[in-house]
């Protein structure tokens, strides 16, 4: 890890970064210039040199970055070298999807367990974990060593099960639910609002669709200006 603090925009990009090396690294390329780069990350190459530069100096001048060294740097640097055990709580449809999804274990995120406060889902099993009851959150802390919990439960029930996490020791929160939570300080939180995201791209949808429109409408006034 770095020894001085990285700003929490350059923390925000490092994932993008990592995921276009690791594209880079399964199609076979061994050295990427910081224009390919961020290229492939989608930012300007003055920005990337600019966050890679609070990791250190891993680039050569006129090779490049080795792909396979910035990316274990990276992973080192976001913690992705080492085991984080994770506890998935309310296994609706999308804490189902969450248990099933094959990224969280490829990117160093263990899930060791699933619960819900519904008795009915008890004793289900999913992605080969059985659903326990939220009652044993304390206990899989302990066992497991849990420090990142995610919420996938219905926003009703999102800031208790927030407060219950914090109670157990857990620090650092994933929320899937639409709100958001109080919590005190010294806790992460990142919230996932999936229907806010879809609200942005319809918003962005409605300008493309409405700007054909404005073009004839603009070229129209021009040649009745002309006329």
């Amino acid at each position: 890890m770095s020894a001085t603090r990285i700003p929490e925009a350059t923390v925000a990009r490092l994932p993008v970064y990592l995921r276009a090396l690791n594209a880079m690294s399964e199609a076979g390329t061994g050295t990427c210039s910081s224009l390919e780069l961020a290229a492939a990350a989608g930012v300007n190459s003055a920005k990337l040199r600019k966050d890679l530069s609070h990791l250190g100096s891993y680039g050569t001048r006129g090779v490049g970055y080795d792909v396979d060294y910035l990316r274990y740097q990276i992973s080192r640097e976001i913690g992705l070298t080492q085991d984080w055990p994770v506890v998935v709580v309310g296994i609706g449809n999308l804490g189902h999807a969450l248990a099933n999804y094959s990224g969280f274990s490829s990117r160093g995120f263990r899930t060791v367990a699933l619960l819900d406060a519904d008795g009915s889902r008890q004793g289900e099993v999913v992605a080969g974990l059985e659903i326990r009851s939220f009652d044993d959150l304390e206990q899989v802390v302990v066992e497991h060593g849990v420090g990142i919990g995610v919420i996938a439960t219905p926003a009703v029930a999102a800031q208790d099960v927030a407060d219950r996490m914090v109670a157990v020791g857990i620090r650092s929160i994933l929320n899937f639910a639409p709100t958001i939570l109080t919590l005190p300080e010294g806790v992460d939180v990142r919230r996932v609002d999936l229907s806010s995201e879809l609200q942005i791209l319809a918003y962005h949808e409605q300008r493309k669709a409405a700007a054909p429109a404005i073009v004839v409408e603009q070229v129209a006034r021009t040649v009745g200006g002309r006329a």
